[in-house]
């Protein structure tokens, strides 16, 4: 019996709850003879569904509400909760998830899908919307020591490729600028086309630079890397026609704003959590990687939350709906660019 101490709005969560799946199946005679002896005037259509199972998550509402009550997770709408708000906050379009339930269909056996297969259907829909921009997640300083001191000038960056009237911004370029640690090496394996000593670079949009070196502090570790531009190769051209492999991305160090970013994987280490007999002990400790004093470009700061962006090279970002602010902005790390699933197709 319906416990009427609880708001109407829990019975009615229950009986769709159970009018949705193959739960309901068992009780057609009941339900059949319900319809029957009431004397409504149309009979309503009765359609059960499996549930759908996603790997590496699980989708039981009792066993999510264990994972928030338990300190798991932060939340309803932690990014890497299963639920709407939580997909919302972590930048999933209504457009991405329309597009996934459309292709997976609907059937009365269950199934699995994978949880790349999501990822894919949002990559197919940022690719179109999402604002291209320059973010260095591990920031190292790159010093062109040929450029002018005190020096600065403009160049436009388009936004979106994919989208030509998406115009164009203007991003500053001076003698000190942000790199990715990653995108210098002293001793590189082959094939390594980034930075190392004697190698070029194309900086995006902005000049081929050649890598001097480095420099490092007590603990040898590097502090600054040092290059030399090519006054000749503005835009990123070479006059003389000689190949430049390599293409970075990097922020201006005189006009940035520190960022934290946030980048989440799975929220279990194995692809059925619920196989178990507690899912917490299969939860994956690297679910969630906070990055301080990331560098991006300065505007991004004032971005609205509803706004997708592509950091450069990294993957598809957007504002924090809940921790962001304009003194201290926090990014999340929607999906990364590299698609698995397309790959196994």
């Amino acid at each position: 019996m319906y416990d009427f101490a609880h708001p109407i709005e829990d019975a009615i969560e229950g009986v769709t709850h159970s009018l949705c799946t193959l739960e309901f199946e068992a009780h057609r005679p009941l339900y059949n003879w319900v319809i029957d002896n009431i004397g409504l005037p149309d009979k309503p259509r009765q359609i059960e569904f499996a549930r759908l199972g996603i790997n590496n998550t699980v989708m039981s509402k009792r066993k999510l509400r264990a994972l928030v009550e338990g300190g798991y997770v932060n939340g309803w709408d932690d990014p890497r909760m299963p639920t709407l708000s939580g997909l919302r906050r972590r930048g999933y379009t209504p457009l991405s998830i329309r597009n996934f339930c459309e292709r997976i269909g609907v059937a009365k056996v269950n199934s699995t899908v994978e949880y790349a297969f999501l990822e894919h259907c949002l990559r197919e829909d940022l690719n179109e919307k999402a604002r291209r921009v320059m973010a260095v997640l591990d920031p190292v300083k790159l010093i062109i020591t040929n450029y002018p001191e005190g020096s600065s000038e403009t160049f436009m960056v388009e936004n979106n490729p994919e989208c030509p009237q998406d115009g164009s911004r203007p991003v500053t370029f001076s003698r000190e600028l942000w790199i990715e640690r990653g995108d210098f090496m002293e001793n590189p394996p082959k094939k390594y086309f980034r930075l190392f000593p004697g190698n070029e670079v194309r900086l995006k949009t902005a000049y081929v630079i050649r890598c001097t070196g480095c420099e490092r502090d007590e603990a040898g570790n590097v502090t600054a890397v040092t290059a030399e531009y090519d006054p000749q190769t503005r835009g990123g051209n070479t006059p003389d026609g000689r190949k430049v492999r390599g293409t970075i991305h990097w922020v201006d160090a005189n006009n940035c704003r520190d960022a934290e970013v946030r980048l989440y994987g799975s929220l279990f280490s194995v692809p059925d959590p619920e196989a178990g007999d507690d899912i917490t002990k299969v939860l994956n400790p690297d679910s969630l990687k906070v990055l301080k004093n990331c560098k991006t470009e300065p505007w991004l700061a004032d971005a609205d939350s509803s706004q997708p962006f592509q950091f450069m090279r990294s993957g598809y970002f957007c504002i924090d709906s809940r921790d962001s602010t304009t003194e201290h902005p926090v990014f999340n790390r929607s999906v990364s660019l590299k698609d698995s699933f397309n790959k196994k197709k």
